[in-house]
């Protein structure tokens, strides 16, 4: 093992970045993955966005229910949802939710905040 890449985190000890003032997120990133913890007060809408990288999305609390190829699913705690690269998707949140994303490869736009697609008018009706 490489001791030198390795790297230890608590989530307690990375401060929440708020996203909008509906969003919150921690993010841990590797060279090519990537893990984030993220909060949605109920009623936020993630507008409709597409990316290179893959996303597992895991609830804990909450629901999410999100378009995607016309479809409406609803993800609750203890379930997981994975989005292919470059699947458009859609999220509300229908309760206070926290969740986590998974993503390969990382979401550089997440790293370098250029990811104004928050503050996009939503696409579907809720």
């Amino acid at each position: 093992m490489d001791l030198v890449s390795v790297r230890h985190f608590r989530w307690d000890e990375i401060p929440l970045e708020p996203v909008t003032e509906m969003i919150g997120r921690k993010i841990i990133s590797g060279e090519r993955g990537m893990i984030a913890q993220i909060w949605l007060k109920q009623g936020c809408v993630v507008p409709e966005h597409s990316h290179e990288s893959e996303q597992i999305s895991y609830v804990f609390q909450g629901a999410l229910r999100f378009f995607i190829n016309g479809e409406t699913l609803v993800v609750r705690p203890g379930e997981v949802l994975r989005i292919p690269s470059w699947v458009k998707h859609e999220a509300v949140a229908l309760e206070d939710t926290f969740e986590m994303d998974v993503f390969c490869p990382i979401r550089q736009d997440w790293l370098d905040k250029t990811d104004d697609y928050f503050h996009r008018p939503p696409v579907h009706h809720r």
